[in-house]
């Protein structure tokens, strides 16, 4: 029997400005003002968390990848059989190098391209592949609009076990998506479609583009910031990024950072748009407990994973699940058509922790019971 061919592609600087407000990681500038502020590469942990699901088949898989943090290193490390197609110049590399990288392995014949990174990345392999393989993304980036993104590392690597089991997937075509990173770190999101690529799809597994629509319905959103202001007493407030916590920032007649996350204390502004170490200075340092208010980012159904960085498994730890407070319109849910809130922390004990169900605000007094998950937990 023939190997299993996969392509293996990290881009390693993917996501790395999303625990310190930058609102992306694309260029180099981005990328070194990210270190510099104290950000920690994690591109190539979520790629393994995919691999580690194929471990049971490893003996049958081939991997073909590129040179050192660009999917070598992790492949290796996990025992993999491994061919390594392509070497990047200079001490780091860059866009360019995953697009050369696509251009090396289309000779290889290979049976998917499993890729890491954000829609940066999508956009390169986009750029090169042509419809010659299918390819999956493991998502490691800051922004993940693009549809050929897994919902998780592991629910990616579960769908490459469906097809190393013979298991009927389906082939689709899914969006290539990206925005504007220098409007995205202004609060503004201008989308765009840069083209499409084949995925293997299961619903349970792969992420819906996201909406990007706006709420209509102002009087739901005012009932659901009567109710979040309405619990707010003199302990600390984590708010975090979306329109709808955006409006009970606007219920409290404070400036918002609607990309990013802001603290609040006693109905007062403490801090804006800040980073995940501040952010964990303040937990450590509050003598009372400390809330977070999150909401759902819609189409995907996303709680933690997607675009607040910031929020990392420490941050979710300290403040505990007993003090999440989920805001969201029973439109958005509904939208969700049964599907379950995703948490994609990069921590799989705390993705288990936090998967059960969870009460939702949806209106002012007014709370539903909603499941959620890590699919390929």
């Amino acid at each position: 029997m023939q190997p299993f061919k996969l392509g293996f592609l990290v881009n390693p600087i993917a996501g790395l400005g999303g625990s310190v407000a930058l609102k992306g990681s694309d260029g180099v500038d981005t990328a070194a003002q990210a270190l510099a502020l104290g950000a920690t590469p994690k591109a190539n942990l979520r790629a393994s968390l995919a691999l580690q699901v194929l471990l049971p088949y490893k003996d049958k898989i081939i991997v073909y990848t590129a040179a050192n943090e660009m999917g070598e290193n992790s492949a290796r490390a996990l025992g993999f059989m491994v061919e390594v197609i392509y070497q990047y110049a200079g001490e780091h590399s860059g866009p360019q190098d995953s697009e050369n990288f696509v251009k090396a392995i289309q000779s290889k014949s290979i049976d998917l391209l499993l890729f890491a990174g954000g829609d940066g990345t999508a956009r390169n392999v986009c750029h090169q592949v042509d419809g010659q393989f299918p390819v999956l993304g493991i998502p490691a980036g800051c922004k993940i609009h693009s549809g050929v993104y897994a919902l998780t590392p592991t629910a990616a690597g579960r769908v490459v076990e469906l097809m190393l089991n013979n298991e009927l997937v389906s082939l689709t075509d899914a969006d290539v998506m990206d925005i504007d990173e220098q409007a995205f770190r202004k609060g503004i999101v201008k989308a765009r479609r840069y083209g499409e690529m084949q995925i293997p799809s299961q619903l349970q597994y792969i992420q819906a583009v996201k909406s990007g629509g706006k709420e209509t319905d102002e009087l739901v959103l005012m009932d659901i910031a009567a109710h979040v202001v309405e619990l707010m007493d003199e302990e600390l407030f984590i708010m975090g990024s979306g329109s709808t916590v955006a409006s009970v920032m606007e219920e409290l007649a404070i400036d918002n950072t609607l990309l990013g996350v802001d603290l609040v204390q006693e109905q007062q502004l403490v801090a804006s748009d800040i980073i995940e170490s501040q952010l964990f200075q303040a937990i450590s340092e509050s003598k009372q407990a400390v809330k977070l208010v999150i909401t759902v980012i819609g189409g995907q159904g996303h709680i933690f994973g997607r675009g607040n960085q910031q929020l990392s498994p420490r941050i979710i730890r300290a403040i505990g699940k007993d003090n999440i407070i989920v805001v969201a319109s029973k439109s958005k849910l509904q939208a969700l058509a049964q599907r379950p809130l995703i948490v994609d922390t990069g921590d799989t004990d705390l993705d288990a922790m936090l998967s059960g169900f969870i009460p939702v605000v949806t209106g002012f007094h007014d709370q539903v019971l909603y499941p959620v998950a890590s699919p390929g937990l």
